[in-house]
């Protein structure tokens, strides 16, 4: 056979998300509970009707499509119509769109909608063993063969799926597939008995480094682990280039693999995690005394290895700690200048990813949830939240995220214990976890990512956090501002130069916040204040309001914003020499315009906006015309 590296793609470290059961009725709700049995699911209700339901929605059509944006599974005990509509602005590529899935309130029919080939044709054939409803399948590569060939079982998976379309619509057509497959994978292959055969196409399972040809498609066996160490820093593209040359020298397609594996010690190895992404497998870790446990069986212990990390190897005994007890090598350690790798065959295909043995690095994820309303949340935020083993945060944010988060393991935290949810969730997450840090508005502005790097830049000794929270993922998503929000709502006084300040003085001076607002004033930028009151804290925005009116005046605009996207949201137009103290609270946003902002009544509604300069080019226009 003709040997080349095939670049597997797909889903491979992808979790799949916790279903949810949609009831919009009090007679459907036995029907749900049923349903979220047999599938491991939630039930939401809708609040007017479904008073018994674990968790509760009040709009349906903007909840669906939360779940739905979340990535969340959907079965809706409902008509078709009511998903359609809700999850039609939203639809993406086929293979990306989570699961949707209609079903009759008796369970007579269940119609998968959405995400065939990413989960909702088994959910769809779960639920139809289990309650004896029938399965409407309208897609036509299950019609002509009752299989997915682009979505194998688990324990499989498909080394070349761009070749699938093509080899499926031949099948369509008429033509029938010859089905090759290794000795040791003969039963792997009984999904594929419905096909029709023939030689037209040829459908193989096998763990070989083969280039298929146009009219195959390679389906390879879960069954090995890799595992990989490397000196600090090394080149990602020196890595991948020697796994690659080496899996390829042993005939091992790199698609067979289902794990990477090294010391806790390279949890943060930029190399080691690229080469976990490009070949899209989990990448898990072993600290030095698991490895240990592996010496006897190591074909090429080190002594010098041991004196450095404690334990005899990493390549060969980090592979066989992510296998089974009768995993074996099967490619002993392999050196490059700056790396070492090793292979083991399992016993047997994993086909429960939940089951790879070691840790994940760990991960803390910044989600910054807007103000408060769930259409302000991006769709990154929103996946971000189903992916993470638990929620940390001010307790009021949490419950903003509502029932799409109800399931998940939450930590909450008082005001004033910002430092120590985010030595937390640092520590949490140097377990192996996915830990998400839940923040108002954007997590990078007067939120907890600048303490989080905080943290990561101090010694232990000097407050900072233990060497292994250091070795976590810090991601950051964004979120929409209280600045942004309240410029929306009230016209665009953010028009031009802006500048944002925190009125606190509990962790900044007020000399140095009083310099900020004399500089502000100075530029004549538009301000927004954050903090700017407490409940023991009232003097700092009257201060302000004076500095401000010897640079500007009184009678530049000012917009009061508070509980923004939310039921009690309120907007208030004032002139800075207006501005009363005791109309602001904690929620609020202050935003005071330039000299140059002006606040327009339209009739419909007040609004205010800082011009940018255009005006003397209409007037010159007219001027011209004139």
């Amino acid at each position: 056979m003709d040997h080349a590296i095939i670049q597997p793609s797909g889903s491979a470290v992808d979790t799949p998300k916790r279903p949810v059961v949609l009831c919009l009725s009090a007679g459907g709700i036995q029907r749900a509970n049923d349903l979220a049995t047999a599938v491991d699911g939630d039930v939401h209700g809708l609040a007017t009707r479904c008073p018994d339901a674990p968790y509760h929605f009040h709009d349906t059509m903007a909840h669906i499509a939360a779940l739905f944006i979340a990535g969340r599974p959907v079965i809706g005990i409902c008509a078709a119509a009511i998903l359609i509509r809700a999850v039609a602005p939203h639809l993406g590529h086929k293979q990306h769109d989570a699961p949707v899935i209609a079903i009759a309130e008796d369970g007579s029919a269940i119609v998968p909608l959405l995400g065939l080939h990413h989960g909702a044709l088994g959910l769809a054939a779960r639920l139809g063993m289990v309650f004896g409803g029938h399965v409407a399948v309208t897609n036509a590569s299950n019609l002509g063969n009752a299989v997915s060939l682009d979505t194998p079982p688990a324990g499989l998976r498909l080394s070349n799926p761009a070749s699938a379309a093509k080899v499926m619509a031949d099948l369509l057509a008429g033509c029938g597939a010859q089905i090759d497959t290794d000795d040791d994978c003969a039963d792997l292959a009984d999904w594929l008995q419905p096909v029709k055969r023939g030689q037209d196409v040829l459908l193989t399972i096998t763990h070989e480094f083969i280039n298929p040809a146009a009219n195959q498609l390679v389906y390879c066996p879960q069954q090995f682990s890799l595992g990989v160490g490397c000196a600090r820093g090394c080149d990602a593209d020196e890595l991948y280039d020697f796994v690659c040359s080496e899996l390829r020298l042993h005939n091992v397609n790199p698609a067979a693999i289902t794990v990477i594996a090294s010391v806790d010690l390279k949890a943060d190895e930029p190399a080691i995690l690229a080469l976990a992404a490009r070949l899209d497998v989990p990448f898990r870790v072993f600290t030095a005394q698991e490895l240990e446990k592996q010496t006897p069986r190591l074909a090429n212990p080190s002594e010098i290895v041991f004196a450095e990390i404690g334990a005899h190897g990493v390549a060969e005994a980090a592979a066989l700690s992510a296998g089974d007890d009768q995993a074996k090598l099967f490619v002993e350690k392999q050196k490059s200048n700056n790396a070492t790798m090793a292979l083991v065959k399992l016993a047997a295909p994993l086909v429960d990813q939940a089951q790879i043995k070691g840790r994940k690095p760990g991960r803390v994820m910044l989600i910054g949830i807007g103000p408060g309303k769930d259409d302000w949340r991006t769709p990154e935020a929103a996946k971000w939240v189903q992916s993470a083993d638990e929620l940390v945060g001010y307790g009021l944010y949490i419950d903003l995220l509502g029932p799409a988060a109800a399931h998940l393991l939450r930590k909450d935290f008082a005001l004033g214990e910002e430092e120590a949810r985010c030595r937390y969730a640092l520590e949490t997450a140097a377990t192996g976890r996915d830990v998400a840090i839940i923040c108002s508005g954007d997590a990078g502005i007067y939120a907890m990512g600048a303490l989080v790097f905080e943290l990561l830049d101090r010694s232990v000794d000097d407050g900072g956090v233990s060497a292994s929270a250091r070795r976590v993922q810090v991601v950051s998503t964004p979120g929409v501002s209280a600045l942004q929000g309240a410029a929306a709502r009230s016209g665009a006084i953010l028009g031009h130069d802006f500048c944002t300040i925190s009125l606190s003085d509990l962790l900044t001076p007020w000399a140095s916040i009083e310099a900020r607002i004399h500089a502000a004033g100075a530029g004549d930028f538009v301000v927004a204040f954050y903090n700017p009151v407490s409940q023991r804290r009232r003097t700092q925005l009257a201060a302000a309001r004076d500095i401000l009116i010897s640079y500007r005046g009184g009678d530049v605009p000012v917009l009061l914003a508070s509980n923004l996207g939310r039921p009690e949201e309120q907007l208030k137009f004032r002139t800075l020499g207006s501005l009363v103290v005791d109309e602001v609270d904690m929620l609020t946003v202050v935003m005071v315009g330039s000299s140059a902002s002006k606040m327009l009544d339209l009739g419909r509604g007040k609004a205010v906006y800082t011009p940018r300069g255009y005006a003397k080019h209409i007037d010159n226009i007219n001027n011209n015309n004139n």
